[in-house]
C-alpha cells in the first residue's frame, strides 16, 4: 500500500493552515504502515471541522449525527471484527454532545480506535467555547471569558479504566503518525487526543504556543506505560509544559474477546435467511 491508495477527489474545505491537515497526513502514513487496504478500513465521524476527515480518505466512510459517531463505529465493529474501525471527531462532538457515549464505549472496551482533533474551540460554528476550552479565554459569545473548568478528557479516561491513553500534536506528523499505528495495533478501546491549532478561532493555543511547550514522553526510556499514577500526572500537565505520546498502555480482554464475537464468523458475512432470530435474543448480552 502507498499514500496515493487513499488519495480522495474530494476539495479539502478547512482554512489554509488548519491543524487537522497535519492530522490527516498523519492517519495516511499510518495506514500505510500497517498495511491496510481502504476496503478493510472504515472512518466514521459526527458533525464538526473534524468530521470531514473521512471525506479526504479513500476508504469506508460513515457520518453520523453530532456526538453519535462511537455507537456507529462500535456496532459496525461488532458485525464485522475484520474491519479496522477508526472514529475522527472533535472536542466538542466526542466530549461534549458525545460524552455520554465517550464514557460507556470505554467501559465497554470495543477495539475500535479514536482520535480527537482537540482545538479547543468549536470551528464549524465559528468559535464559542467547547468543553475543553481553557478557564478564562474569551470569545464573541463567552465575552467576559469561559468560567467553567474545561473537560480533562485524558484524566477522564484514565479514571474510567481505558486501555490505551495518548496525547498528540497535529504539527508532530512523524510523531503521531506512530501514535496512529500503536492505537490501532492495541486491541480494545484506543483514545489519541490531539492537541490541534484552530488558526481562524482559536488565538491562544496556536502552532508557536504548543511549540514553545510539547515534549515526547516517550522519549524516556524510564518511563513506565502501565504506571497509571505517572500518566495521571502526564495527562494534567498543562501550561508551561504539555507531554504528548502514550500515556498508558494495559492489555485487557476487549468486548469483542469477552462476549465471544471474536471465535465466530463476522455477521456481516451471515446468509440473513438462515439467522435463528430467537437464537440472537437468547444469547443477547
Amino acid at each position: 500500500m502507498n499514500i496515493s491508495d487513499f488519495k480522495s477527489n474530494d476539495k479539502i474545505t478547512w482554512c489554509a493552515g488548519c491543524g487537522d491537515f497535519g492530522i490527516l497526513t498523519a492517519l495516511k502514513n499510518a495506514l500505510v504502515k500497517i498495511g491496510k487496504a481502504p476496503k478493510d478500513v472504515l472512518l466514521v465521524s459526527g458533525i464538526g471541522q473534524a468530521a470531514k476527515l473521512p471525506h479526504y480518505i479513500k476508504c469506508n466512510c460513515f457520518n453520523g449525527l453530532h456526538g453519535r459517531a462511537l455507537p456507529v463505529a462500535s456496532g459496525a465493529k461488532m458485525v464485522n471484527h475484520n474491519l479496522t474501525v477508526i472514529v475522527t471527531t472533535g472536542d466538542g462532538d466526542c466530549y461534549g454532545e458525545g460524552g455520554n457515549h465517550f464514557i460507556h464505549n470505554i467501559r465497554r472496551n470495543v477495539d475500535i480506535t479514536v482520535i480527537v482533533h482537540n482545538n479547543q474551540i468549536y470551528g464549524l460554528t465559528k468559535g464559542q467555547a467547547s468543553p475543553t476550552t481553557d478557564q478564562g479565554y474569551v470569545t464573541n459569545v463567552q465575552t467576559q471569558g469561559v468560567m467553567l473548568e474545561p473537560f480533562h478528557p485524558l484524566e477522564a479516561a484514565l479514571a474510567l479504566g481505558c486501555g490505551f491513553v495518548a496525547r498528540g500534536y497535529s504539527a508532530e506528523t512523524e510523531h503521531l503518525s506512530w501514535l496512529i499505528t500503536e492505537a490501532i495495533s492495541y486491541k480494545g478501546f484506543s483514545l489519541i487526543d490531539v492537541l490541534q491549532p484552530c488558526v481562524s478561532f482559536n488565538k491562544k493555543n496556536t502552532y508557536e504556543w504548543y511549540s514553545k511547550r510539547v515534549y515526547k514522553i516517550n522519549d524516556d526510556a524510564l518511563y513506565n506505560l502501565q504506571d497509571k499514577s505517572s500518566a495521571y500526572q502526564k495527562a494534567a500537565q498543562w501550561g508551561d509544559r504539555i507531554p504528548i505520546g502514550i500515556l498508558y498502555k494495559e492489555q485487557k480482554p476487549s468486548y469483542e474477546e469477552r462476549t465471544g464475537i471474536i471465535l465466530r464468523a463476522p455477521v456481516v458475512e451471515d446468509n440473513i435467511e438462515n439467522i435463528n432470530i430467537d437464537e440472537l435474543l437468547n444469547n443477547s448480552i
